[in-house]
């Protein structure tokens, strides 16, 4: 067990849709080098594949990505158009987990490794941060709310809250991780040193799509200001030692959504290999007290 004076480690995801196939290869990596941190703290993709760690499931992020990536049920326009959700709520959400890549729900109530997601309160335009203790359909659906991305998904509702995207809120959540007690943090970016996040093209539509929610229409609005600043606290983070981190050395390539299962496997190949040249970094980041 760890005493008082133990430096909680932790790990903060990004997300990015299916970009964060290139996560789920660092994390494999990390898991099979039995790196064991107190917790992580994920944003939509990152919580939907960084909760495979709490399960001990390595591959399985990208097993069912591909095997899914050309079926109309998973993520489709057929399924935006009939459910109002791109990625369908019912079957890749609680259908997948449960029948067909079976998420490891006894493991990860086990397992003490605390699991953090970022959800956006529709009505507020402000983060939610929900500790999941428990497998279950209801964690499916926090997951799902954490990765609802806006005007390609419904509003979930849960605890009484309307929710959407966590990273419309907060992308990179190191400073909220760091407030609660985690002092050494190894964060994985999506996107390469360097990148500067610009307004959104499409704000129009999206100020159209919500325009009953103008507190989330205003946090999409000023979300590359929110992004930029925290890319500009992790930078600081890291050159002062706090957090460790791991980002592509290019653009990935590959878009928010793909039915390319070669793709997803390039993606995920690139963050093995990542992670495989940086492992020892990480092992004596982790080590450190």
């Amino acid at each position: 067990m760890h005493t008082d004076n133990h430096t909680k480690r932790g790990l903060v995801l990004e997300g990015g849709a299916l970009r964060g196939l290139f996560t789920a290869g660092i994390l494999d990596v990390m898991m099979e080098h039995a790196i064991e941190p107190d917790g992580i703290i994920g944003v939509s993709a990152g919580a939907a594949f960084g909760c495979n760690y709490k399960s001990r499931q390595p591959g399985r992020a990208l097993r069912y990505n591909m095997r899914f990536a050309r079926d109309k049920r998973y993520c489709s326009l057929r399924s935006l158009l009939t459910t109002g959700n791109i990625f369908n709520a019912e079957f890749a959400y609680h259908t997948v987990p449960t029948e067909y890549d079976i998420f490891d729900g006894e493991t990860f109530g086990r397992n003490p490794m605390e699991f953090y997601l970022v959800c956006t309160d529709v009505a507020t335009g402000r983060a939610v941060y929900k500790r999941c203790e428990r497998s279950g359909h209801e964690f499916f659906d926090w997951v799902r709310a954490s990765a609802s991305m806006p005007v390609v998904s419904r509003i979930v509702s849960l605890d009484g809250r309307s929710l959407l995207d966590g990273g419309v809120a907060d992308s990179i959540p190191l400073k909220y991780f760091e407030s609660i007690g985690y002092k050494r943090n190894l964060v994985i970016l999506t996107q390469p040193d360097g990148y500067v996040k610009h307004p959104g093209r499409l704000m129009p539509l999206i100020r159209f799509a919500l325009r009953k929610h103008p507190e989330m229409a205003r946090a999409m609005a000023n979300r590359h200001k929110m992004y930029n600043a925290q890319t500009a606290y992790v930078r600081q983070a890291e050159q002062e030692g706090r957090c460790m981190v791991i980002r592509p050395d290019a653009p990935l390539p590959i878009g928010h959504i793909s039915h390319d299962a070669e793709e997803m496997r390039r993606v995920h190949a690139i963050g093995r290999e990542t992670a495989m040249r940086q492992i020892d970094r990480i092992k004596d980041f982790f080590a450190q007290d």
